[in-house]
């Protein structure tokens, strides 16, 4: 069967992607390239409807491995030609709430948390965002703890690997800092960022949400 870029496929029952194992039989999409180099080795750009009923699992997976996941290359053999179920603006519309959920897979561990605090929040939204944050930090952290500072200070009183007791979250969240913390070092007090230190204790509870807040800050 001849193919033309922009037509739509679906691909044939029973076929699996050899990576995964998972049967994409069903799953359809538009043509977006033809190498003939490669044995007419086709691109496929995935319907909406496709988009929106992949596994979770492989996005996580792909997003991990660093592959993509609305894409998937395959030879002619494995499909056929179909009618279009949708058009490119559904497709892009999909794509973004897709994205916005899996933001952070590739992060491992530390993204999948970071997806539970941020749960439904657009990626965009910096101020809903902080605010999640802010919520679930003073749900889960145990106050006061010991924490050392883990960011070059290339002014102020502070230096890298000072102590300091945290006392509490401040109800203030800086544009550029984000969520800061009340500190004592010594007999002083000050305002920190959170994101610029670690827990002393690194196997007690607050260890790992203040880690994967300081990933997010560092790459939102």
């Amino acid at each position: 069967m001849n193919f033309q870029i922009n037509d739509s496929v679906v691909v044939k029952a029973g076929i699996k992607d050899p990576d995964t194992g998972i049967d994409m039989g069903g799953w359809q999409g538009r043509i977006t390239k033809i190498d003939e180099e490669e044995n007419n080795l086709l691109r496929i750009d995935w319907d909406s409807l496709t988009l929106k009923n992949i596994p979770d699992s492989y996005i996580t997976n792909s997003e991990l491995e660093g592959f993509g996941w609305s894409q998937y290359y395959t030879y002619p053999s494995d499909v056929e030609k179909t009618e279009p179920r949708d058009t490119e603006d559904d497709v892009d519309e999909m794509i973004d709430i897709i994205e916005d959920k899996h933001a952070w897979d590739h992060l491992g561990k530390e993204g999948i948390a970071i997806s539970e605090v941020l749960q439904d929040i657009p990626s965009d939204d910096e101020e809903a965002a902080f605010t999640a944050w802010d919520k679930h930090l003073r749900h889960v952290l145990t106050f006061p703890f010991e924490a050392e500072i883990t960011e070059f200070q290339d002014r102020g009183p502070f230096r890298t690997s000072d102590i300091l007791t945290v006392e509490n979250i401040d109800p203030y969240v800086d544009e550029v800092q984000g969520i800061l913390v009340n500190v004592k070092k010594k007999q002083a007090r000050y305002e920190f960022p959170l994101a610029n230190i670690e827990a002393v204790d690194t196997k007690g509870s607050n260890s790992q949400p203040i880690m994967n807040y300081a990933i997010w800050f560092a790459n939102h």
